[in-house]
This record gives structure tokens, C-alpha cells and sequence, in this order.
């Protein structure tokens, strides 16, 4: 019986329908690139590494004088006559990854043009008289090496990571003393090595499966050398000194992984919940603009005048989070890295040639909260509008007609003159005229950002907004005045939503008006002042006569697509010119406009062509406050030969991916700082920006 039940069971087996055989089944993508194994690469940057030098204790003739270091200056404009910076060089290395974390070592070898005068009024050597300054000692870096590791972590096409280890370098000091009684000149060398350690921090993105893009921070720190004599000074004796030696240095990087890597699939655009973040939004962005200018005309030069033949570059590096409290109130916290200067320190032109440059550049990673608000939203009913995820956006549903009040810390860019085809110097113009209304001096302080209010009223065919923010104490200060009730900024805007008749393609037009109230100065008051012999330096009458006074102005602002593709914009702005400009820059009143093109035409549809120009200028009473030597937020060559300041650029954004640009920036601007004697200078640039 058991039998007979076996073979009936194994007849019905073999009456059944034969499996199909599975198939082995395609291993899912994975959410982030595995970095493991061998890497190498090129780096370089000009004008974004910062070395200092620090000589001391030192003697000369035995008498003791006080440690003094390299771009130490009784002068402003000293700082712009440091020697172009530049690095570059070859690196490799390996990586170990487990999951998404990752610990490697790396070796590089790079060369450098690292070097600073130091002026003798720094030094103490009796040449305080010489006019200029005589530049007694330059010390040069020439050839760095460092053997690193890093520890990092890696999230879809990026990883960022930490370094430390040692680092070398060979330098050289140069000394010239002149004996100012018999005009003969002594020179003196000394070549050096270092020894010390090195710390930082980077970030990469997959572009290829063989090539990454990114940009690299270290601090080395190269200690102090044995003592060493450095030459005579005639008449005092021999000089005798010790010398060390730190660098801050950010470098542009392509690494090449010969073995390949595994990217991840990108998530498209409309894929089901990749709007939807539920009430938390995290986004972020670096961007490398490193920036060049030849020689040019400069017959003589001030304070704050551009400086011929010099890089400088910028980096920045911001997160952006978000996270909505309710249905209709966000809160929102934007830390950021900023390092770096621009050309001159951020001085000599009106209309700036770099846009991410700001006042408050530092040598070194410098960390700010440059935003903090809360945003609370009033929905008056009617139909609805999706908002997908973004920057400084939780992913939501809300009324078009609506209210909306933003509080806290912010920049006034966010809110108003907006255009969409120059408004962002991280990806398109980086001119301040082109990106901006200059005209318009919007109440910031150095790096941008105020506080204060804002409310707007939006409908489907218009909106209104308004702000009343804080204002810095005095003109270009980092601080801005708490007397919010008798010191403060009001603007207004209108913003008007069209249709073009006949091309049928969208517009805006948008009218703004502003009054400031802020501590300033009167150029007619201050020009009579140092006329009548009252000051010798008209920059002191400024600074003593400045109280609250009201600066007003207003712009217009059109941006207009003529084909899917193709974009104008035009802006125009004035101001009453009477007062001393608070925050943004020297500019009474500015007209300005241009195209962008998207490059679909050659198939490159992420791409973007750029072109614009702008023509600034200034009242009268400002030009007589420049020609009589005063000196403005940006520029002041201590005389004036007006002519109004025009600037061309043209810039390439070439996409390499959805979320990596590197952009070619080229720049002209005639008549730098509104004078004649100057000038024309070109400006070169390149420009990497990333965003997550």
C-alpha cells in the first residue's frame, strides 16, 4: 500500500508542468560609487593658495627686533602687490572602501609659486622714510611633497572626505638692502627646507566611470627653521633671524581610476517620490572660481585700486536645510565655507568681476550661518500649485494665491530682483552689474546677508513683496546696527507675469524702490570739508561727519524668453547718489542686459552660452568726493579721471553632469573704477560648480 502510494505520488509528479529554469536576476545599481583601488590624478589652482611667512626672533648688528611676517604692511594696498600665487602637480594613491566608508592613502608632488615682499616698514630697519616702502625680503615656496591619508564617506556620484599626514617643501629667501646714504645694494639668499604636517578636507564627483572631478583643501604647517644669517644691513651690521612657514591651499583635482567605477543610476526627474521628501530637505553646493588678470594701463595707483598681473579664486561650500513644521510653516538653516579673495581683495572695479567674492574673504575656511528663517504661508484659497523639493523648498502643495512672511537671517537677492537668465553667479554672469541691479544698495553686511522681514502677496499673474531689514553701522562693516526702528532698510517690489504677444513665451517685469537709513556720509559735506583745509585726508571728514541719512533709489528688471532656448534680459537702476553707499558697491546709477542660450542647437541642451554688458556710473558729487582722493566701498585711486565704467562678458557653462558645470569666463572692462587713466584690463576665469 505504501508502495502503491509512492509510485501514484510519482506519477503525479511527473505529470506536472516542467519549471522554467530562473535566471539569474541583474544585481540593483548601487545608491553610491565604490572608490576602491588605484587613482591618479593632476591638481593645480592660481591665486587660491595663501602662505605666510613669520620671521623671528630676530637680530640685526645683535640688536634684537620684533618677529615680523611676510605681507605685513603699514598700507591697504600693499596686499595687492603680492606676487601672483600659483600650484600644481601630480598625485596618486589607493582607496579601501566598506560600504559607504572609506580610508586610503595618497601621495602628491606639486610645484608652487608661493612668494611675498615684505615691506621695511614691517621690518624695523630704519627705512621708514623711503617712500614707497623698499621690499627687503621675498621668500618663495618652490616644491611641495606630502604623503596623506584619508578617511571619507561616500553618497551617489560624490565622497567627501578628511586628510592628514606630512608634508615637505623647499623654499627661499631673497634680501635686499639698499644704504639709502650711498644708494649701493646689498643682496643676500638663503634656500631652506621644511618639515612639517598637513590637515584637510575634499570633495570629489564621479563624472565617467574613469574620471572624477573635484575640489581639495589643506593647511600645511612646514614649523620653524634653525637660525640663519640673512646679509647685512650697511651701516647696523649682520642680519640673523629665524624662519616658519604655513600655507592654506585649495586645488582644482581630476583623478583618473584606471580600474574602473560602478556610478549609480541617476533618479529621474519624474520617477514617483523623487519630489517628496516628506518634511525634510537637505541640499548643498561648492563652487571654484579661480580668476586672472594681465597687465594694463596703470599709471598710478590708490587704496583700492585693481592690481595688474595677479590670480586670485574663491571657493565656497554651503549646506541647505530644510524642515517644515507644519503644512504651512517651514524653518530653514544655511551654514557656509567661504575661502578665498578676489582680484585685488575684492577692490578696484565697481561693477565686480567676481561674483561669489566677497568682503569678508579669509585665507582660510572660514565658517558662517548665513541663513536662518522661518517662512509661514497663508493659503487664501482657489487653485493649488505642487512645489517640488529644491533649494531652501520642502516639497509641498500649496495656494498660488497666497501670503507669505519669511523671518529671520537672509539675503535680499533671495526675495527680490530675481531673473532667470543672470541672477546666480555660481552658474551663469558673474559680474556684479550683470547679476544685480548695482544700483540697488541692498542693506548686507560683508558677505551679504541681513536680517529682518519679509512679506509678499502672490496671484497667477502678479506679485508684491516687501522688506524692512537691518542695515550695517557703517559702510561696508560686517556688523549690522540693532537701531532697527531709527536705521533700516525698506524695499518694495512689483512683479508683473506676461505672455509675449506673437512668440507666445513667458516674461517678467519687475519694478523695485528702496530707502535706506543708514550711519553715511554727505560727499558735498565732506568734499568742502577738505577743501577749506579742515582735514588733510578727505577719507577723515568722511568718517567724522557720518550720522543716519537716507540713501533712495529704484530699478527695473525685465527677463524675457524669445525661444525655448534662447533668453534676454535687461536691467536698469539709479540711485540719489548724495550719500555714501552702505553695503553693496560704488554705483549711482547702472543700465545693463544681454542673452542666454541654452545648447540644444549642437545637441549639448545643459549647456549654456552667455553674453551681456553694462554701462555704471556716478553723480557728480560722487565723482568730485573720488577726484579729491575718497575712497568708496570698492575703489579709490586716490584721483579721478571720470568716465563711466563699461564691462562686456561672455561665459561658457559646459554640463557635465546633472549636478557638475565648469564654466569658461571671459571678461572686459573699460575705465576700472569710472577713470580714464586705467585701464582697459581683461579678466579670464574658470568656474567648477557642484550641487546635490
Amino acid at each position: 500500500m505504501g508502495l502503491c502510494a509512492g509510485i501514484a505520488g510519482a506519477a503525479a509528479a511527473d505529470l506536472r508542468t516542467p519549471t522554467a529554469p530562473s535566471l539569474p536576476t541583474a544585481a540593483p545599481a548601487p545608491a553610491y560609487v565604490d572608490w576602491s583601488g588605484p587613482y591618479l590624478g593632476i591638481e593645480g589652482s592660481a591665486g587660491a593658495s595663501f602662505g605666510n611667512y613669520s620671521f623671528g626672533p630676530s637680530t640685526v648688528g645683535g640688536r634684537p627686533i620684533p618677529v615680523f611676517q611676510s605681507g605685513d604692511s603699514t598700507r591697504r594696498s600693499d596686499a595687492g602687490r603680492e606676487a601672483t600665487t600659483a600650484v600644481g602637480g601630480l598625485f596618486g594613491g589607493y582607496n579601501w572602501q566598506y560600504g559607504p566608508y572609506l580610508y586610503g592613502i595618497e601621495a602628491d608632488l606639486y610645484g608652487a609659486n608661493l612668494k611675498r615682499p615684505v615691506p621695511s616698514t614691517a621690518v624695523g630697519f630704519g627705512y621708514e622714510t623711503v617712500d614707497p616702502p623698499f621690499s627687503v625680503i621675498r621668500d618663495k615656496t618652490n616644491l611641495y611633497g606630502a604623503v596623506r591619508g584619508r578617511l571619507g564617506y561616500s553618497f551617489e556620484n560624490y565622497l567627501v572626505y578628511a586628510t592628514f599626514g606630512l608634508a615637505g617643501a623647499g623654499a627661499r629667501v631673497l634680501a635686499t638692502y639698499p644704504d639709502l646714504a650711498t644708494g649701493a645694494v646689498a643682496t643676500a639668499r638663503k634656500d631652506l627646507s621644511f618639515l612639517g604636517f598637513t590637515l584637510g578636507a575634499g570633495v570629489q564627483y564621479a563624472i565617467t566611470p574613469n574620471l572624477a572631478l573635484g575640489l581639495d583643501y589643506r593647511y600645511v604647517d612646514l614649523g620653524r627653521s634653525g637660525r640663519f644669517d640673512l646679509g647685512s644691513v650697511p651701516g647696523l651690521g649682520p642680519v640673523s633671524t629665524q624662519a616658519a612657514f604655513s600655507s592654506h591651499q585649495m586645488m582644482a583635482r581630476l583623478s583618473w581610476y584606471p580600474g574602473g567605477l560602478t556610478l549609480p543610476a541617476e533618479v529621474a526627474d519624474d520617477a514617483p517620490g523623487s519630489r517628496d521628501t516628506g518634511r525634510f530637505s537637505l541640499h548643498g553646493q561648492t563652487t571654484f572660481v579661480n580668476q586672472g588678470v594681465p597687465g594694463f594701463r596703470s599709471p598710478y595707483r590708490g587704496e583700492n585700486s585693481l592690481v595688474p598681473h595677479q590670480a586670485q579664486a574663491t571657493t565656497t561650500a554651503t549646506l541647505f536645510l530644510g524642515f517644515k513644521l507644519t503644512d504651512s510653516t517651514e524653518l530653514y538653516y544655511n551654514p557656509e565655507f567661504s575661502q578665498g579673495f578676489g582680484l585685488s581683495r575684492t577692490l578696484g572695479v565697481a561693477g565686480f568681476v567676481n561674483g561669489e567674492a566677497q568682503k569678508a574673504g579669509a585665507p582660510f575656511p572660514k565658517l558662517r550661518s548665513n541663513r536662518y528663517f522661518i517662512r509661514q504661508t497663508f493659503g487664501l484659497g482657489g487653485p493649488t500649485e505642487d512645489v517640488p523639493d529644491g533649494v531652501n523648498q520642502v516639497a509641498m502643495t500649496r495656494d498660488i494665491e497666497r501670503i507669505t512672511v519669511v523671518a529671520g537671517k537672509f539675503a535680499l537677492g533671495d526675495f527680490f530682483d530675481g531673473n532667470v537668465y543672470a541672477h546666480d553667479p555660481r552658474v551663469d554672469f558673474m559680474n556684479w552689474s550683470l547679476w544685480a541691479s548695482s544700483a540697488w544698495d541692498f542693506p548686507a553686511n560683508l558677505p551679504g546677508f541681513t536680517q529682518g522681514v519679509m512679506v509678499e502677496y502672490n496671484r497667477q499673474e502678479f506679485a508684491v513683496r516687501a522688506a524692512y531689514t537691518q542695515v550695517p553701522k557703517q559702510p561696508s562693516n560686517d556688523v549690522l546696527d540693532p537701531r532697527i526702528f531709527d536705521r533700516a532698510g525698506a524695499n518694495i517690489e512689483f512683479e508683473g507675469r506676461h505672455v509675449l504677444p506673437g512668440l507666445n513665451q513667458p516674461g517678467k517685469l519687475r519694478l523695485g524702490l528702496f530707502s535706506n537709513v543708514g550711519n553715511s556720509a554727505n560727499y558735498r559735506q565732506v568734499i568742502g570739508l577738505a577743501q577749506s583745509g579742515a582735514f588733510d585726508d578727505i577719507n577723515d571728514a568722511a568718517a567724522a561727519t557720518r550720522r543716519p541719512r537716507r540713501k533712495t533709489g529704484a530699478y527695473i528688471n525685465l527677463e524675457q524668453a524669445l525661444t525655448p532656448d534662447l533668453g534676454l534680459f535687461a536691467r536698469a537702476s539709479v540711485s540719489d547718489g548724495r550719500n555714501e553707499s552702505l553695503s553693496f558697491t560704488d554705483i549711482d546709477r547702472s543700465v545693463s542686459g544681454g542673452f542666454s542660450l541654452k545648447g540644444t542647437a549642437w545637441e549639448r541642451p545643459g549647456d549654456t552660452v552667455g553674453v551681456g554688458a553694462a554701462v555704471n556710473g556716478l553723480s557728480p558729487a560722487h565723482r568730485a568726493y573720488f577726484a579729491n582722493g575718497g575712497l568708496g566701498l570698492l575703489i579709490g585711486d586716490g584721483r579721478l579721471n571720470y568716465a563711466p565704467e563699461r564691462a562686456f562678458e561672455a561665459y561658457y557653462a559646459l554640463s557635465l553632469t546633472k549636478a557638475v558645470t565648469v564654466s569658461f569666463d571671459y571678461q572686459l572692462v573699460v575705465n576700472p573704477a569710472y577713470n580714464r587713466d586705467r585701464g582697459p584690463a581683461n579678466f579670464f576665469g574658470t568656474r567648477i560648480h557642484a550641487d546635490f
